[in-house]
């Protein structure tokens, strides 16, 4: 699994390169880069108590099918049919006020693919 981080970093790394030289370059999507095994690394680095989004899937849940579901999402990513879940919105208290403040709790798979 480390291999796989440290092929994408390497990759990040040349667009980065890229970008800086040439400033007319424009790049519309990184999905292409995301695969079925840097998902489930993600996966596996997710708490197992995170809060679910507003579609209230948890990680166990997701867990039970992750192949088809890593598959699945790999599949949205690449063919750029991909739509992220609205966030599920919750309150929190503020630490020494009576106020609270808001807290944007996004999906699981919205979870995986900001993290990878």
């Amino acid at each position: 699994m480390l291999r796989n981080r440290e092929m994408v970093e390497t990759k990040l790394q040349r667009i980065a390169e890229k970008a800086r030289k040439e400033d007319e370059c424009r790049f519309t999507s990184l999905f292409h880069l995301m695969n079925e095994e840097m998902l489930r690394e993600c996966f596996q680095e997710l708490r197992k108590d995170a809060a679910s989004g507003i579609d209230k899937v948890t990680k166990k849940e997701y867990g039970e099918k992750l192949g088809e579901n890593l598959n699945a999402l790999v599949g949205k990513l690449h063919r750029m049919a991909y739509i992220p879940l609205p966030v599920r919105r919750v309150y929190i208290p503020k630490p020494g006020s009576s106020k609270k403040r808001p807290l944007g709790i996004p999906a699981l798979e919205d979870k995986l693919v900001q993290a990878g």
